[in-house]
């Protein structure tokens, strides 16, 4: 019986915050209860470890290669919450083969029943490896912000990943902006060009404010809520985090009526 809701952050582009909003998100589930895994799936460029201020004695990279197996490279932060870090500065890993994608997704499997949200903290861009775990996940979460890149790259994300994958269910959180009036302009520009072109509509989770005091816990390597639980961002992260349970709940409840949820007799 699988309980647990996996998503899938991603970005069109890199420097959106994905990262941060991944990791604080995770943090306010755990906070609120929920176990919650955090996998940090930008292969050859891992920074999860630097923002928590951590030095883990192993990596998805000792997991593939080495001798290791995932649960020894698992790093826990708190009861209930674990970090599966990757390896930092190995451009190899940036793209895996088939081969060791097909391996590390058969090892993976066992392990995620064990958390209630396994957030894929996903590389920027639209590379196999981006595409293999966007599929994999139940929900997948584009992040953007108002800077006309950021969109242009996400179209693309989103063209990508419905052209090879069939995908045509996304959420969008809008980053970094002034006020909510200014996230539904940007995400309205999104859904315009989606609806449009795709004919897929793309649904808003919710947005996150600029939030001066965001670059002082990424100072200080701790998550903003832990740091800063007051600050406008985090009350927004919170506010995102809630949603997202009404999400993994409504799953439950769409399983359940099917039965799929029924312990055997």
């Amino acid at each position: 019986m699988n309980t647990t809701l996996s998503i899938a952050v991603l970005s069109g582009k890199g420097g959106v915050g994905k990262t941060n909003l991944t990791l604080n998100l995770a943090w306010a589930l755990h906070e609120q209860g929920f176990k919650a895994l955090l996998m940090d799936c930008d292969m050859g460029l891992a920074n999860l470890d630097v923002l928590l201020g951590i030095t883990p004695e192993g990596n998805l990279q000792d997991a593939l290669m080495g001798g290791s197996s995932l649960a020894e490279v698992l790093h826990p932060i708190a009861r209930g919450f674990d970090v599966l870090p990757a390896a930092s500065g190995v451009p190899e890993l940036n793209d895996l083969s088939p081969d060791l994608r097909a391996a590390l997704l058969e090892r993976l499997e066992p392990m995620l029943g064990a958390y209630d949200y396994v957030f894929m903290d996903l590389g920027a861009g639209i590379s196999e490896t981006v595409q293999a775990f966007a599929a994999l996940a139940a929900v997948r979460l584009v992040v953007i912000t108002p800077e006309p890149t950021s969109l242009t790259d996400s179209y693309a994300l989103i063209k990508v990943l419905n052209a090879r994958y069939g995908l045509r269910d996304f959420m969008v959180v809008v980053n970094q902006v002034a006020s909510a009036k200014e996230a539904q302009a940007t995400f309205d520009k999104l859904k315009g060009a989606c609806g449009h072109f795709l004919q897929i509509e793309p649904v808003l989770l919710g947005h996150v404010r600029m939030d001066k005091k965001l670059p002082e816990a990424v100072c200080r390597q701790q998550p903003l809520l832990a740091y800063a639980p007051g600050s406008p961002a985090a009350q927004d992260i919170q506010n995102l985090a809630t949603r997202l349970q009404r999400v993994r709940l409504s799953m439950l409840d769409w399983l359940g009526r099917r039965g799929v949820l029924q312990s055997p007799a």
